[in-house]
């Protein structure tokens, strides 16, 4: 076989766990996409519904995350991973049932949007935990780039793909592709066959609450995971100050259409997908640390092109453009390497315990970034919001730069590596 399929396009269990994170991923954003559509098409919900179904979709992975990370380390991950699936595709599925017999109501979307994020954050940290004990810790920059890879190019079609399936075959029916999508995802991680190591046994006097909090104090104490934690969540806190109000700019700021704000939108997917495979090449290229602090970098002041753009105008689109351009590219190579980092150096019987804790850390910065988004929006308008959240992001990477993970040149294949 040729060096073009090396590494882990040899391996059969990664390309299962890869192929249906692939066809999920897809199926996630379509239906998505298709829930809020049913809503406001079908049931004409009203904007604060749709903020409702918003935070109905979030909340839960916030809420549930600490508890999410201790059952994941009690349990093997595989297991959990097919029946958060089997659970999701059967909660989607009812949708399109309720619809046929005339009895969908926006409460309906609600509970399911709530229920699906309970299991997606389950599903989230078991992926993420499961990973290091299907592939070596040298192959985990490769395997979290391929999988990124995934990731982006589901953001380019799917936003497309969504909005022709509701036209085609209605909203409700749409959302089935999702369902399907959950099911293909279950049976290629059922079909892995590399054994899962037995997990630790955990102390019969011991709570829940209890041994989350371990996942909590391992990142407080550790200086790399606390320095990976605070970047994620001093971004997500700034990028959702953007998001809460990048659609009002660009269409109410600018005036663009709506097609020609999606077809802008689609150019950070692809350049997601140029970021995802230089991940590893900018690592051996600069050093993971700082390959790191530049994604970030790069990210913040991309930001900045955003209030520069005078409106509907060629100059205006470029702005837009090459923020999309910039920006997301270089995040992908932050992210890629900050996942592979905090799998590499992290205790596999607590990995699901970190994981939750930042992502709860990370989920939390959102909804307290859409929040002050909304205010500073209001408050002192949108192109000077976009600048406080381009500030808030540069301010990770200063963060992530004077921390010692700046100063890592590998990611270490073991935690002693570190001491």
């Amino acid at each position: 076989m040729s060096d073009r399929f090396s590494g882990l396009w040899r391996h059969s269990d990664f390309l299962k766990l890869w192929g249906g994170e692939t066809v999920s991923q897809f199926g996630s954003l379509v239906g998505g996409i298709a829930l809020q559509f049913l809503a406001i098409l079908v049931l004409g919900a009203t904007p604060l519904q749709i903020a409702l179904l918003a935070i109905a979709s979030r909340l839960p992975a916030f809420l549930a995350g600490p508890v999410a990370g201790v059952w994941v380390d009690r349990l093997r991950r595989r297991p959990i991973m097919i029946a958060a699936d089997c659970g999701r595709a059967f909660l989607l599925a009812t949708i399109p049932a309720a619809w046929l017999l005339g009895v969908l109501r926006i409460e309906h979307l609600y509970a399911i949007a709530f229920l699906d994020g309970i299991l997606t954050a389950f599903f989230d940290v078991s992926y993420q935990s499961y990973l290091p004990t299907l592939v070596t810790r040298d192959q985990l920059i490769e395997g979290n780039s391929k999988l990124a890879t995934t990731e982006s190019i589901a953001e380019i079609s799917g936003f497309g793909v969504a909005g022709w399936l509701v036209q085609l075959v209605t909203a409700p029916f749409a959302i089935l592709v999702d369902a399907a999508s959950f099911v293909a995802s279950a049976l290629a991680v059922a079909l892995i066959r590399t054994p899962e190591p037995t997990p630790a046994v955990a102390r019969s006097d011991r709570s829940i609450w209890r041994e989350a909090i371990e996942g909590l104090d391992l990142v407080a104490r550790d200086p790399y995971l606390r320095a990976l934690a605070v970047t994620t969540i001093l971004f997500e806190l700034s990028f959702q100050i953007v998001g809460a109000v990048i659609n009002l700019f660009g269409l109410r700021g600018l005036g663009f259409a709506p097609g020609v704000l999606g077809t802008i939108y689609a150019v950070g997917g692809i350049s997601s997908v140029v970021g995802s495979l230089l991940a590893v090449p900018a690592a051996r290229r600069l050093g993971t640390g700082r390959a790191m602090v530049a994604g970030v970098l790069m990210m913040g002041l991309s930001i900045l092109w955003l209030p520069l753009a005078p409106g509907p105008t060629a100059v205006g689109a470029f702005c837009l453009v090459a923020q999309q351009l910039f920006g997301d590219g270089f995040y992908m190579v932050y992210d890629v390497n900050q996942i592979t980092l905090r799998q590499a150096i992290t205790p596999d019987r607590l990995l699901g315990r970190v994981n939750a804790t930042v992502r709860v850390g990370g989920l939390g910065a959102m909804l307290l970034g859409a929040l002050i988004g909304g205010i500073l929006g209001d408050a002192v308008g949108l192109r000077a919001t976009l600048v406080v959240g381009a500030l808030g992001t540069i301010g990770g990477a200063v963060w992530l730069g004077v921390s010692p993970v700046v100063s890592l040149r590998n990611v270490p294949t073991a935690v002693d590596d570190l001491t």
